[in-house]
């Protein structure tokens, strides 16, 4: 009897693959029937990793969106399942254990059935607890192989890997090729030698089209064993997404697997949903270029669920170097120039840190190291000049055992700078945090939610989650909306458009200057014309102090801090504040000792490279 293949749509990760933001509740549950409809697939990847922050960034509560997006799902009888990161859980840095624990009994409680938990280190020490709280909380426990194509990483590598997490107690094992660089016979191989170890454990595959092996690798694998593929569909498949479940279905039918048929019908009627969805806000966040298959991917072997938001931050760090150029007479680079400088860097960096997998979060921060050397050498400065303190824990084990040794060069300054190297269970050094968030939410008035939802979502996003309670993350995202949309919408050359649009979110109006081609607004936040925010504080004496590159500021990174504030004596080398860009927190510290006279941003201000935020005399 011909051996039976299972489809999955990753939904999920189609949008994260495409562009920054997902879609909105009403918008996941008027396609979710459709998606029932089309008959082919078992599973569904509704929610995890990405998802609920970025409702969050557009002031949708996540908890509201799982529940009723997994709904019509289990009554059509098929599976949900997520992304999970392991010791980060749903964000990019490492969470306490009873968020962790408390992580499993939410979602399991909001309707998801499968977590699919992935370490990029691959370090067993941050997957076999999960995979231990999943069983507790009730879930299917999906352990990743992260996939990657270097020296270390050979088929005996990843099975011996496998082996482990079953010993464990991992019900199914995916092979998570998030960059689709891997190569299809190894992966056959990493298949078979996984069923060798145990017959009867389900293997599920994913991969990204952007390089181009994954229709092969599909084969490889599926005549290897693999029980589970995962495919996107049309408008969002190929390019940094995945292959298209048309032309995996076809393409196994002919090699003799039993398949499930597709309904075309509600085929069409999910693409043009997904058009829609497009059309509304969504496509204002995804890139062109990310439509397109790029075999550039297989040298720096970024992972499609990056890519998505990758080219539209390489739009502003584009934006940013080209002014620094400008304004000292240098020739200005294009998109393409940056790109293929970044993936040559990104090939330089990745052995140097270890070999680490490149999927989240320690994609972001090669990627972020490679996009910082390569920003820092187009101005004359040095390599390695600034290494956000996420990613010297990456370098120093803090995060996990990292497959391969660092480069001597970043020993030695590790041991200048005082850092040293890790070698404890990651867990130890991240405490747990539940009471202090309960007790915020007391203070705050906010309720714990059903199932202690919403304490789990402050507790997994603080910043983001206060920024939704507050109202700033929708005022932020409609202005930034208002001016994409300007943007594209752009007068032709000679003719006048509109300056500023005022956008509405809960009856306050916020005022959004639009420039259009290469003029750029004045450099100030953007303020409320009712009811806004407090004012920045007001200029003092002194030195000003510059943000050292585009992003988002803040005073802290989490409530275990203690923000400066005017009047402060620092000295050098204390850290005056972060910003937030690409993921990653990048800590501003004093050039020297001196008093903070005036702090000109507020937390959650979005600033360009060198706009002053400080004074300091």
């Amino acid at each position: 009897m011909a051996k039976e293949v299972k489809f999955s749509l990753v939904f999920r990760d189609m949008w994260q693959s495409a562009g920054k933001y997902q879609p909105r509740v009403d918008q996941l549950v008027k396609v979710a029937p459709a998606i029932i409809k089309m008959g082919c697939f078992d599973r569904v990847e509704t929610n995890g990793g990405g998802f609920e922050q970025v409702n969050l960034l557009y002031g949708e509560n996540p908890n509201k969106s799982v529940r009723e997006w997994t709904k019509p799902f289990h009554e059509a009888g098929i599976q949900t399942h997520m992304l999970d990161r392991a010791l980060n859980a749903l964000r990019m840095s490492p969470v306490p254990k009873d968020v962790r624990k408390l992580f499993y009994k939410v979602k399991k409680a909001q309707g998801t059935d499968i977590t699919r938990i992935f370490c990029g280190l691959n370090d067993p020490r941050n997957v076999i607890p999960s995979i231990q709280y999943a069983k507790e909380a009730g879930m299917i426990a999906q352990a990743s192989l992260c996939i990657t194509y270097s020296p270390i990483h050979t088929v005996d590598y990843y099975v011996n890997l496998a082996k482990k997490f079953i010993e464990a107690g991992a019900d199914e094992i995916c092979l998570k090729d998030m960059a689709g660089i891997g190569r299809p016979v190894s992966l056959g191989k990493i298949v078979e030698g996984i069923k060798n170890v145990k017959k009867d454990i389900v293997v599920q595959y994913h991969s990204h089209a952007g390089p181009g092996f994954n229709m092969a690798s599909i084969l490889e694998v599926c005549n290897a064993g693999c029980d589970y593929v995962d495919t996107g569909m049309s408008p969002l498949s190929w390019g940094t997404g995945h292959a298209d479940i048309i032309a995996v279905q076809e393409m196994l039918k002919d090699a003799g697997f039993k398949v499930k048929e597709i309904n075309m019908a509600a085929y069409m009627e999910v693409r043009t949903q997904i058009q829609e969805m497009c059309d509304d806000f969504l496509g204002y966040y995804i890139p062109d270029l990310n439509h397109i298959n790029n075999s550039l991917l297989v040298k720096p072997g970024l992972p499609g669920g990056m890519m998505g938001s990758l080219m539209t931050d390489l739009e502003d760090n584009l934006k940013s170097l080209n002014k620094w150029k400008v304004k000292n007479g240098q020739p200005e680079l294009t998109t393409d120039d940056l790109l293929i400088k970044l993936f040559d860097e990104v090939a330089y960096v990745w052995p140097k840190v270890g070999y680490p997998c490149l999927v989240t979060p320690f994609s972001q921060y090669v990627k972020n190291l490679a996009l910082m050397n390569v920003m820092q050498m187009e101005k004359g400065k040095q390599r390695w000049s600034m290494i956000a303190d996420t990613i010297w824990d990456m370098i120093l084990g803090k995060a996990g055992q990292l497959p391969g040794p660092v480069a001597p060069e970043l020993v030695q300054m590790a041991k200048e700078q005082g850092r040293e190297f890790e070698t404890q269970d990651p867990q130890s050094y991240f405490p747990d945090k539940l009471d202090e968030f309960r007790e915020e939410m007391k203070q705050n008035g906010w309720e714990l939610g059903e199932d202690d939802e919403e304490l789990f979502e402050l507790a997994m996003h603080p910043e983001q989650y206060r920024a939704y309670k507050s109202g700033k993350a929708k005022a932020d995202f409609e202005a930034d909306l208002a001016k994409r949309k300007a943007a594209k919408n752009a007068p032709a050359a000679g003719a006048e458009g509109p300056k500023s649009v005022t956008v509405q979110v809960n009856g306050v109006n916020y005022k959004v200057e639009i420039a259009y081609g290469d003029a750029v607004p004045a450099a100030a936040p953007i303020a409320a014309l009712a009811g806004g925010a407090a004012p920045a504080a007001p200029a003092g004496e002194g030195e000003d102090i510059v943000a050292p590159l585009e992003g988002k500021f803040y005073l802290v990174k989490d409530n275990s801090e203690t923000p400066v504030k005017v009047g402060d004596t620092v000295q050098a080398g204390d850290t005056l504040g972060y910003i937030e860009a690409m993921k990653t927190f990048n800590a501003i510290r004093a050039d020297k000792a001196g008093t903070i006279t005036a702090i000109l941003v507020n937390s959650g201000d979005s600033v360009e490279e060198d706009d002053p935020i400080m004074k300091m005399a």
